[in-house]
């Protein structure tokens, strides 16, 4: 393996994913959903094989029309994945000026660059940003995408790619413009701008193995990003023989969203199984300041002891004492190009490029 020549602290180190699968079924759903303009109550009646009025009839008011009729409206609704439109008629333009944007959570950091840029770029544009959160483990979801799919915005803006069967199939039915970002799949359910969670992985072991750590484990959220980005790592190590004789790469799990406390208990904890420790990776820059802060009342010596990534690059890692390496994500940017998008499709412009892989900087600083 060639020895990669390292760039000074504080320069970023740029990394894109060029990494692209087939998928033949996802491309035909999407040219069906445009030609389609989204499934009408009109579509829902045909399949059901009832009037329009009907179908509505069986909708808003089941009592009103026979079983056999609502159960036919019922199934044409399951296999078509319609969200009625609540606010059918009250727009004689039919565009509602606000676009949906869904959170893991509202006080995660490392999610407000991205909020404000969309907030800002669409509102100079005449849009207006809802707000959601879906929560880590994805728990509300699906009831949150019902509702924002049923008020018909402009745009809906995701956070991560993965969607539950049944919400892909009513977002495709919609219509609506959808951005999916902070991810990367060859399969968007529209269009995506992010980057890859497995090369972040990979190219942290290889940067600490470039400056002779070989002792590594990590502190990281159970939610699934965070855990890819930790799998991947903990399989670049193995592949670079930085455990020899140790086993697995160590790891402590922890409940997002993640805390300083977190980190310190995390480092706490490694450190009872595996005392000479050299590095950790950190799924966050909370967490790896728990781990520094922990570390120091400990005396251990930050880098000379031991080495901490962190992720996210928030304001204040740079201004830590040692100050922290870390993982850079151009939210801005993120946030920028998916705002473009939404507004190009609202515009009934064609996006031609409809994956973006805006890719990541390690920030080499004091702590590594």
């Amino acid at each position: 393996m060639s020895e990669k020549r390292m760039p000074p602290p504080d320069s970023p180190m740029q990394i894109t994913s060029a990494e692209r699968d087939d998928d033949s079924a996802e491309p035909r759903r999407r040219a069906a959903r445009k030609s389609a303009g989204g499934i009408t109550l009109r579509d829902v009646a045909q399949l059901a094989g009832v009037a329009p009025i009907t179908a509505s009839r069986a909708l808003n008011t089941p009592s009103a029309v026979s079983p056999k009729v609502l159960q036919k409206v019922r199934e044409a609704v399951e296999k078509t994945g319609y969200v009625p439109n609540l606010l059918a008629g009250g727009l004689a333009s039919n565009k509602s000026r606000l676009v949906a944007v869904v959170v893991p959570t509202v006080i995660g950091p490392v999610f407000q660059e991205i909020v404000h840029t969309l907030t800002e770029t669409l509102a100079a544009a005449g849009y207006q940003v809802m707000l959601g959160q879906s929560g880590y483990e994805n728990s509300r979801e699906d009831a949150l995408l019902e509702a924002i799919i049923g008020r018909r915005p402009d745009g809906v803006v995701l956070t991560g790619i993965m969607r539950s069967a049944e919400a892909r199939k009513r977002l495709l039915a919609s219509g609506i413009p959808v951005v999916e970002t902070w991810d990367l799949t060859p399969t968007p359910i529209d269009m995506l701008v992010g980057f890859s969670h497995e090369a972040i992985g990979r190219e942290v072991a290889r940067y600490l193995h470039a400056r002779g750590r070989r002792k590594v484990a990590v502190v990281g959220g159970r939610d699934e990003r965070s855990q890819r980005r930790m799998n991947a790592f903990a399989q670049e190590c193995a592949a670079l023989g930085m455990q020899q004789g140790r086993g697995e790469v160590p790891m402590y799990h922890v409940v997002a969203p993640t805390t300083l406390g977190q980190g310190r208990q995390g480092l706490a904890e490694l450190l009872q199984a595996q005392p000479d420790l050299d590095a950790i990776f950190c799924s966050s820059d909370l967490l790896a300041l728990g781990v520094m802060i922990e570390a120091q009342s400990r005396g251990i010596a930050i880098p000379g002891q031991l080495a901490v990534v962190g992720f996210g690059d928030l304001e204040f890692s740079r201004d830590l004492q040692p100050r922290l390496t870390t993982v850079r994500i151009d939210g801005t940017g993120i946030g920028q190009r998916a705002a473009r998008f939404i507004i190009e499709r609202a515009s009934g412009s064609e996006v031609s490029e409809r994956i973006v892989d805006v890719g990541f900087s390690i920030i080499a600083r004091d702590s590594a």
